[in-house]
């Protein structure tokens, strides 16, 4: 986890309500508006079916409380505003408690195609509308509940586990590979790579496997994990997943699919 940003989270006013300014509003609708037309035909139908109970605004960015009378009334979770950057403390504490984190700062024209850390759009459009489906929330509930009470040393394979489903996951349908990742939903590039590109592999959800999967966070993935089902994520959480840490630990890692980072010149 990156330990600086850039940006600064807007707090919310005595009311609950954050001041986002026109610029902001406009870059939302931009980000929106592009997302929508490339995720068509691509997003899982869970997600396309939990966009529509969201109803997300186009011309502002929404306020926590209207995507939360939605989650909180379907799944029980909620969206909680964080600074840009927390900790993995307070990450899976969050999680554990049906809290998803959601930074508020929204990214700048200049970082409008690729940013680093989660922005409010990357949060609400990428992973919200899964929120609202119950084996999906179900996982994230339980994988937040593993990590609160993991050591430093297993929170970073199930970190794998959490990249390669939540974040990243493919889901094989009837009609053709479709995308439940939030990282990929969010990003008009991932989402036409991830199922249109012949570069990555699309591999067969295997836990032990995705346990040991190194990736980087700054590159198109060189390697996804479809499952069949999205009640495939409920199966996972009931599995004993710390026991495949313990496994994963005694193997050790996969080779990298991807090259090493180019260092900085001093």
């Amino acid at each position: 986890m990156s330990k600086t940003s850039q940006y600064v989270s807007k707090l919310p006013d005595a009311n609950g309500i954050i001041q986002w300014t026109d610029e902001e509003n406009q870059i939302w609708h931009d980000l929106i508006e592009r997302q929508l037309t490339v995720i068509e035909g691509r997003a899982c139908q869970q997600y396309v079916d939990g966009l529509a109970l969201l109803d997300l605004p186009k011309g502002r960015i929404p306020q926590l409380s209207e995507i939360n009378e939605i989650l909180q009334a379907r799944t029980g979770w909620k969206v909680t505003q964080v600074p840009a950057l927390i900790d993995f403390d307070e990450f899976f504490r969050m999680l554990a408690n049906k809290e998803f984190p959601v930074a508020t700062f929204i990214r700048t024209r200049e970082e409008f195609d690729y940013l680093r850390e989660p922005d409010i759009f990357h949060e609400i459009f990428g992973h919200c509308p899964l929120l609202t489906n119950p084996d999906f929330a179900h996982f994230t509930h339980t994988y937040g509940q593993l990590g609160y009470a993991a050591s430093k040393q297993d929170r970073a394979y199930l970190a794998r586990l959490y990249w390669f489903t939540v974040e990243f996951g493919l889901l094989n349908t009837e009609d053709g590979m479709r995308i439940y990742g939030g990282g990929i939903l969010s990003s008009p590039g991932e989402t036409m790579y991830a199922l249109e590109s012949d570069k990555p592999c699309r591999e067969k959800m295997n836990i032990l496997d995705a346990l040991r999967t190194p990736y980087r966070i700054d590159i198109m993935q060189p390697v996804y994990y479809c499952i069949n089902q999205l009640s495939q994520l409920h199966d996972i959480a009931e599995s004993d997943i710390m026991s495949l840490v313990e496994q994963a630990k005694l193997l050790g890692l996969h080779a990298p699919k991807f090259p090493p980072k180019e260092k900085m010149a001093s």
